[in-house]
């Protein structure tokens, strides 16, 4: 809430001042600031420590019964993010909460539980986060105790154009009633654009938990929670539009790659970032799709259509272009159109098995081409469109060593499919259509997954590809600014040497001035075999194990499918050959490290 000086017997000063005071308030100092102010020392006494007895506060309502503790599995950070705010909100209800990530919860501590929320997002091909791994084995082993007196409710998140949409979420619904947990709430699965069915979740858990409590506070989850900042402050559900400084074509010519280096001003905005985290981005479609679509479907352009909930209305070009995803195709969405159109042909498609191979490398206009056109509304067919997601990029920059702006380092996607030239939606969008001078729409994602050791005396190893390398340019920064001296080592691949050096001169400049200690480089086209990062791990295998046995923080960041996965083999044979692990030891010691935060992936 933003106290206004029209609204108000405050002088804008005084205004100016209760706005920045009230947002850094906690509840028992604003109760307090109340009751003070309604006293006899609003006559002008001097403020004291108020007295510590009953009579000093308000009554309070019933304490609840129950302690609700709430679990997170998160990659990118939307599921912590979530469940701060949720935990925040049942705070302020009076309930006792513990939030933890899945991986610093002491899984014995289920036997004491009470009221468990999880909320999770799915990784990859149906696995658990990296942070969830731990809690999700206990919870499939023989030592996962039995929960009857434990209520749950699920939170997943996920992407519907995956084969197995929010299986760790639906694990875990299921394994805590196969444990014997009574379910408080209904699972709810989200897809990117999970503001909405999230809201409905929490909701719903707010309403079962605040059932049979007889005090007024029962009720209070019917009102919104007043967020005093709400107003002012930017977040993914109030992007800032950062303009754009730079624009940069990061490889030589000649290069296969197009990669931009971009520098946004964050000055004014209030948004602080760290190493590590991603900045994201909402992105808009190419306006020739947009036409496209219009034209084969023959809709009217200017039709005024109803984009969320609330009721809020668009033109149609408009929302295709800012608020609609058309350029990929889930069953969900088949499922839907077949329904819609009343399409036979469409329904026999989404039950067989060559659905998988149909929407691969497909979008809207291939559908309709194929199956269409389908002989519906624009408002209708709008109904059944999930948001554009959000992208999300690894920040390149550190805000110490660049105050006030924010650096990313993005590949522009382009490929061909189907007989027809395809476009990423965003990393296009920034290489072709966001001139310096232009604005982009962002938020400041934090990825506590994947930070910095807290001793700065610790050693750090680095493996990235391509656009990978872009949060240890961040990292290097930092060190810089803050002047660490412990030793860095970076893995770094691409490409061609000559063409796809990323950053190629302040990585040179680090080594030369100490920041980095070394850099081993691995050029995949440069020779006739393809050596990637993890052959040069592999032949460095004895440093590389004494780093970490002296305790070095392994980062990876890139490809989850090939490169991640590689890594992870390679570090596994290391432990191995230098080490004389079998393989179950091995893998136990990637478990501690994980563990001990000293395996951070940050992949995709």
């Amino acid at each position: 809430m933003q106290l206004q000086e029209k609204n108000s017997p405050f002088n804008q000063e005084q205004a100016e001042q209760l706005n920045r005071l009230l947002p850094t308030l906690t509840e028992n100092q604003k109760i307090w600031l109340s009751g003070y102010l309604a006293g006899p020392a609003s006559s002008g006494a001097a403020v004291q420590d108020p007295p510590q007895t009953k009579e000093a506060v308000p009554t309070e309502a019933p304490a609840k019964t129950r302690e609700v503790t709430i679990l997170y599995g998160s990659h990118t950070g939307n599921c912590q993010s979530l469940s701060e705010d949720f935990a925040q909100r049942l705070k302020q209800q009076d309930f006792k909460v513990t939030l933890s990530s899945m991986d610093d919860y002491k899984p014995k501590a289920l036997k004491k539980a009470e009221d468990i929320l999880i909320l999770t997002s799915t990784h990859g091909d149906g696995d658990p986060p990296d942070n969830a791994i731990p809690f999700y084995d206990f919870l499939y082993s023989k030592r996962a105790p039995k929960l009857e007196d434990v209520r749950f409710s699920v939170l997943s998140l996920g992407d519907s154009s995956y084969e197995f949409y929010c299986q760790t979420g639906k694990d875990f619904d299921k394994r805590f009633e196969e444990l014997g947990a009574e379910r408080l709430f209904k699972r709810i699965d989200c897809d990117l654009d999970f503001e909405e069915p999230a809201e409905e979740w929490m909701q719903g858990v707010l309403d079962q938990l605040n059932k049979g409590q007889e005090s007024e506070a029962s009720n209070s989850s019917e009102a919104p929670v007043d967020q005093a900042t709400s107003a002012t402050a930017y977040s993914r559900s109030n992007p800032f539009q950062a303009e754009i400084l730079e624009n940069i074509n990061l490889n030589g010519r000649g290069s296969n790659k197009e990669t931009r280096h971009l520098e946004l001003d964050l000055e004014d905005s209030g948004l602080q970032y760290e190493p590590g985290d991603s900045l994201g981005i909402f992105p808009e479609n190419d306006p020739n799709l947009v036409e496209q679509l219009i034209e084969v479907m023959e809709w009217d352009a200017e039709e005024l259509v109803q984009i969320n909930k609330q009721g809020e209305s668009k033109p149609l070009r408009e929302a295709l272009s800012t608020t609609f995803e058309i350029t990929s195709l889930t069953k969900p969405l088949l499922e839907k159109t077949a329904e819609l159109a009343n399409h036979e042909e469409l329904r026999e498609l989404v039950h067989s098995e060559k659905l998988k191979d149909y929407i691969y490398g497909r979008d809207l206009i291939d559908l309709v081409n194929d199956y269409g056109p389908f002989k519906v509304s624009a408002s209708e067919f709008i109904s059944i469109l999930r948001k554009i997601p959000v992208r999300l990029y690894s920040i390149a920059s550190s805000g110490k060593a660049n105050p006030g702006e924010v650096h990313l380092t993005i590949g522009a996607v382009r490929y061909d499919s189907h007989g027809r030239n395809r476009t990423g939606v965003c990393s296009v969008q920034c290489a072709e259509r966001s001139e310096p001078g232009g604005s982009l729409p962002v938020f400041v994602q934090r990825n506590q997954n994947f930070k910095l050791p807290q001793n700065p005396e610790t050693p750090v190893i680095m493996i990235g590809a391509g656009t990978g390398v872009a949060p240890y340019r961040a990292f290097l920064e930092e060190r810089e600014e803050m002047d660490v001296e412990s030793d860095a080592w970076l893995f770094l691949g691409d490409q061609h040497f000559v063409t796809d050096f990323l950053y190629q001169i302040e990585w040179q400049k680090w080594l030369k001035e100490g920041v980095l200690t070394k850099m081993d480089v691995a050029f995949s086209r440069d020779t006739s075999e393809k050596v990637y990062v993890q052959h040069r791990m592999l032949e460095n295998s004895q440093s590389l194990y004494e780093w970490l046995q002296a305790g070095a923080v392994v980062y990876v960041c890139g490809d989850e499918k090939h490169m991640a996965k590689d890594v992870q083999s390679a570090l596994l044979t290391i432990l191995k050959q230098e080490g004389g692990m079998n393989d179950e030891q091995a893998e136990a010691y990637l478990t501690d490290m994980r563990k001990e935060k000293r395996y951070q992936r940050d992949v995709y």
